[in-house]
């Protein structure tokens, strides 16, 4: 006991005789997987020397007790080893770095450093927390003996021929039961056992620790650089390795977002998206995140180019909301970064935008049903610097966010959520910078490029196949929506023209510029069958008229806090009426919010999908501009002062057709709390359409049932008191049908 302490207070390796248990099953020949054991102990408090003194018994106590319970499951005298870890934030901010103990400084240096690498700043001047110190105890035992005997002998080596990337070359075959302990073997070879084979690739070495684990070495530490010569046409190849790699820069930075973000509406429903774009601004790729995000954010990028262009500098990072200045509604917040090439020219952007479950506005969760101007709907931002010289502008952010005359009511939770995604696009520079040095500048310029070549001339061969067309769609607030498709099959392009649309409205159902053009880019993307990445590309062949000054296309202080959730989904289902393509899906996104000074929440719930010619529409899914998913019961009701009584498919909503549309689904949510809530919706009036014969989906309805069992009808966009025991009831529409039975 007092060896095992005095190794705690050193934090050290330590070697407990322990439970004989273990050793009789070495003598069966059977050994034991690893096993570890973690004690936490909390703290929060600010991190300094005297603070680590006072800790010291308790992290020796916890120290004991991860010992002790590994002790119980390992043989006697295994090799225990124990290390403690501080778990460090900035005060105010809730997501702490697990630190290695040590002084004070030096733990405050380490943290530093891996802030910076996390989220690309630091913020000198915020208190260090040391949150909680965790201590672990791990036991790295014998690997499991299997009672099968090889069929090689245990000193038998041969020689075959391997086929790496490099070429073919000849590789010794080892054993790895016969390899000594402490050998190092350079490859290629292949070193087999009774379970697995190791293949040891050219420049890689491999060393045989005491226990016979392989440790693998890249003698370089990265891969060689590729030199591609330059060329004027993509190599199919290339062409799909690049497609690949630019899609996989995106989908790490919503890796990154998802994992460092506070909010439920990032954290859980993946409300956000993010993407890499040329030096023009234009989409070269991005993940599969929300489609009305990945259409428009190239505006953002724009907008950046043109407003700070030549003053950007490396490290700087951006944020705007600005509906008329290349933003949707203001709780899309973009976060855009710039990346300098050694010449120190801005080659390439990467942009994250998360939706922000408040950023003031009129209610609570920012999507407020009434309002008549941009100034109702939240903090406008236009064109922020998050970040310069390697410095987070907090108080700057702080106060924007509070001096609005609606400010938001949660700001802790949007520095939060705007710090993951700076964090996003500080992985986005590093995962393009890994493929520009892998390369070449030049290599990956030009491939971008090709890419959005290879994009248009997809588009180009799917216009060759379409016919002009024209559709109208009317929403329940009486605007219309009205698309005019000419397609010119000998140039193989379109003029998509919404010049009868409805005129700029009074209400919040106006779509900027760029959700319109959103719309356009994702449903000619769909049209094409091949996997390409959605790109600007896909733009070139399509001349886009949206007249200044109608619903799509409004004057600055329209409100639009609509337009980019219901409007977005109207105008993709006018283009796939007017190609004769699809019927209507739900048509809407059912946009439910509530909360109070405390709480705020926002969720778009599924619908059915149209029908096709050949396919009935899927049931219960989100479709078209949205891709977001739902919060879990176990997460919602454990954030939130309420119940999910009912989430089910609303069965008999589907359009009826020889290929029927999608169902609905129905949604209750029980308040423990009273709260405001709200909803924005659309085709509670007007249902969605078919095609060729197929009948529309059933509408949808919004209702509350008060606790004493009477039941308030509510409209497509309604705000409601909601008191305890009160029940929210969304049952969303239907998708159409196609074709007459």
């Amino acid at each position: 006991g007092q060896h095992a302490c005095a190794l705690a207070e050193s934090l050290g390796i330590c070697t407990v005789l322990i439970h004989p248990l273990a050793g009789v099953l070495s003598a069966l020949g059977i050994g034991m997987a690893d096993v570890n054991a973690i004690e936490h102990l909390a703290v929060e408090s600010p991190l300094s020397d005297a603070l680590l003194v006072d800790l010291r018994p308790l992290i020796e106590l916890r120290s004991l007790k991860a010992l002790a319970q590994v002790a119980t499951q390992v043989a006697q005298g295994a090799n225990i080893s124990l290390s403690a870890r501080g778990h460090l934030r900035y005060a105010g901010t809730d997501f702490a770095l697990p630190i290695p103990l040590a002084t004070a400084s030096e733990m405050e240096d380490a943290f530093a450093q891996q802030q910076q690498l996390r989220f690309g700043f630091v913020q000198p001047d915020k208190v260090v927390i040391l949150e909680q110190v965790s201590v672990e105890a791990i036991c790295l035992t014998d690997a499991w003996k299997m009672q099968t005997k090889s069929k090689r002998a245990a000193n038998s080596s041969e020689d075959v021929m391997i086929h790496f990337n490099s070429g073919a070359q000849k590789a010794a075959v080892l054993s790895r039961e016969a390899l000594d302990s402490g050998s190092v073997i350079s490859g290629p070879c292949l070193i087999i056992d009774e379970t697995s084979t190791t293949v040891v690739d050219p420049g890689w070495s491999c060393t045989v620790l005491n226990d016979k684990t392989l440790s693998l070495q890249n003698q370089q530490r990265e891969s060689a650089p590729v030199r591609l010569d330059k060329v004027t046409v993509a190599n199919p190849i290339m062409l799909e390795v690049f497609n690949n790699l630019f899609m996989f820069v995106a989908e790490q930075m919503g890796i990154t977002l998802q994992n460092t973000s506070h909010s439920v509406n990032i954290k859980e429903r993946l409300d956000f998206s993010c993407a890499l774009f040329d030096g023009d601004g234009d989409l070269i790729a991005n993940a599969p995140h929300i489609p009305v995000h990945l259409g428009s954010m190239g505006e953002s990028v724009k907008q950046m180019i043109a407003r700070v262009g030549s003053n950007l500098k490396r490290g700087d990072v951006y944020a705007l909301n600005d509906p008329y200045n290349g933003g949707t509604h203001l709780p899309d917040v973009t976060v855009m970064a710039p990346y300098f090439d050694a010449a120190g020219s801005t080659s390439f952007f990467v942009a994250a935008r998360g939706h922000h479950a408040d950023i003031g506005g009129i209610s609570p969760g920012s999507m407020p049903p009434f309002s008549r101007s941009i100034i109702d709907e939240g903090v406008m931002i236009d064109m922020f610097p998050l970040v310069q010289g390697n410095k987070f502008r907090e108080h700057e952010l702080t106060t924007l966010l509070e001096s609005a005359e609606f400010p938001s009511r949660n700001t802790d939770q949007n520095v939060a959520d705007l710090k993951a995604q700076i964090a996003a696009t500080r992985r986005g520079l590093e995962e393009l910078e890994r493929v520009i040095r892998h390369y070449g500048l030049d290599v990956v310029r030009d491939y971008a490029q090709f890419v959005q070549d290879h994009a248009e001339q997809c588009v180009r061969k799917v216009l060759a196949t379409l016919s002009a067309g024209s559709f109208e769609c009317t929403m329940d607030s009486g605007a219309t929506i009205r698309v005019v498709i000419s397609v010119d099959q000998a140039s193989q392009s379109a003029v998509v023209d919404f010049s009868g649309t409805s005129r700029q409205t009074d209400d919040n159902f106006n779509a900027p510029l760029a959700v319109c053009k959103a719309a356009v880019l994702y449903v000619f993307r769909t049209l094409v069958k091949e996997d390409i990445p959605l790109n600007a590309g896909c733009m070139r062949p399509l001349e886009l008229i949206v007249p200044e000054g109608c619903m799509l296309n409004p004057r600055y202080p329209a409100a639009v806090v609509a337009g980019n959730v219901e409007t977005s989904q109207v105008i993709v289902d006018a283009l796939y009426g007017a190609l004769g393509a699809l019927s209507s899906s739900q048509g809407t996104m059912n946009n439910f919010t509530f909360g109070d000074d405390q709480y705020q929440y926002y969720e778009t719930i599924c619908g059915g999908a149209g029908a096709g010619d050949g396919f009935c529409g899927a049931s219960a899914v989100q479709s078209h501009m949205t891709n977001s998913r739902l919060t879990d019961p176990e997460v919602i009701e454990h954030r939130f002062p309420v119940l999910v009584e009912q989430f089910a498919i609303r069965h008999g909503s589907g359009g009826r057709g020889l290929f029927s549309g999608g169902e609905g689904a129905v949604r209750k949510i029980r308040f423990l709390q009273e709260m405001d809530a709200a909803i924005l919706s659309n085709r509670r009036l007007s249902p969605g359409f078919g095609l060729a014969g197929g009948a529309a989906g059933a509408t949808g309805k919004n209702y509350v049932i008060r606790n004493n069992g009477d039941i308030q009808e509510l409209s497509f966009r309604d705000s409601v008191k909601m008191g305890i025991g009160d029940t929210f009831v969304i049952e969303t529409p239907g998708g159409g049908g196609f074709q007459s039975t």
